[in-house]
């Protein structure tokens, strides 16, 4: 197995149960039961927190290396 292919596996796999995580939390704070709740719409929302994550940690990847080379959005 490639070394890359099992780093991207790992990395989408922690993703998922951070969204997974994210979905339950949304859902009881809803109030709600995550046991009622059905497998396909528990799917649509894992599915939201996971672009919701990876727009967030894009957007601060993208702040970091603004740092990284000096710049700053506000000055």
């Amino acid at each position: 197995m490639d070394i890359f292919e099992s780093t991207f596996k790992r990395y989408n796999k922690h993703l998922r149960e951070i969204a997974t995580s994210r979905a339950e939390k949304r859902i009881v704070a809803e109030g709600n039961r995550v046991e009622d709740v059905s497998a396909d719409d528990l799917e649509v929302m894992v599915q939201e927190e996971e672009d919701k994550l990876k727009d967030e940690m894009q957007q601060q990847g993208i702040l970091a290396l603004l740092a990284l080379l000096g710049l700053s959005l506000f000055g």
